[in-house]
């Protein structure tokens, strides 16, 4: 859920622009031309290249992934590409059995007690990976904290990156002015799971046409470039209130489908 849906940009917009946000910024910001080679690179990975964002120096590829030009530099067709919920490359977390400790820094009470809902729904499953929150980030292998003020302007929930070196991807960023006024927690803590499912690996379900759960035309993000892995007993095709489909809303709670226990126990 990694970004609002149309519908959902507009409605929030009126009723939430700005809250809760770090700056003062009135201005949207002014997206980086990204140079052609980057877009290549991109290309290569097997990620649609027309979906590439670069504010700072940093990419937004598929929405909600967060890449820096260096991480980019390092992803190889072979080993960089995530995992999709229905199909699968090679680049997972390694050392399993394997605890990750989740810190949620600087939030309001309501960050914790949905990120303590996510752990619960993974841990229900009975993976080799299982997730616990930390208070102390000393300990952290992922740490939850506020997103930059831009993500507002670009409309993203909350955003994630892919495994590096086997360890699960490091920070998760939420957009707080979409979080801090909704009431509905679990809403909340389907987003912190889906860029969770990033940090481990997991693609878009509907990467072959995120137009499912995003609207508007038919688009593909990529198949990984080096091909995708069915994984047995999935759907091929966008998978119905999946927890990784591409867009959503803030309100809108999707606990693990039975199709999305199967990829994750497959996977883990």
């Amino acid at each position: 859920m990694r970004r609002l849906s149309k519908l959902g940009v507009f409605a929030l917009a009126l009723a939430m622009l700005w809250s809760c946000q770090d700056s003062n910024e009135e201005q949207p910001p002014q997206l980086e031309e990204v140079p052609s080679d980057v877009l290549a690179k991109v290309a290569d990975l097997g990620f649609n290249p027309d979906e590439v964002k670069m504010y700072n120096g940093i990419l937004f590829i598929e929405g909600d992934i967060r890449v820096t030009l260096d991480q980019l530099e390092k992803m190889a067709p072979s080993d960089g590409l995530p995992v999709e919920e229905h199909y699968h490359t090679d680049n997972l977390v390694s050392g399993t059995p394997r605890t990750i400790n989740v810190y949620v820094r600087n939030m309001p009470t309501k960050y914790a007690q949905a990120t303590d809902i996510a752990i619960s729904r993974y841990n229900a499953e009975n993976l080799n990976l299982t997730f616990q929150r930390v208070t102390s980030s000393s300990q952290a292998d992922i740490t939850i904290r506020a997103s930059p003020w831009y993500y507002y302007w670009f409309g993203i929930l909350g955003s994630a990156g892919f495994p590096e070196n086997g360890d699960p991807y490091g920070t998760i960023l939420m957009t707080r002015g979409y979080y801090d006024n909704v009431s509905n927690i679990n809403g909340l803590a389907t987003t912190i799971a889906h860029e969770m499912g990033h940090c481990i690996g997991f693609r878009h379900t509907d990467y072959m046409d995120r137009s499912y759960s995003c609207g508007g035309s038919p688009d593909n993000e990529g198949d990984g470039g080096v091909g995708a892995n069915h994984i047995p007993g999935t759907p091929t095709g966008p998978s119905a209130n999946s927890w990784m489909l591409a867009c959503g809303s803030p309100e809108g709670d999707r606990p693990f489908t039975n199709d999305d226990k199967t990829a994750l126990g497959y996977v883990y």
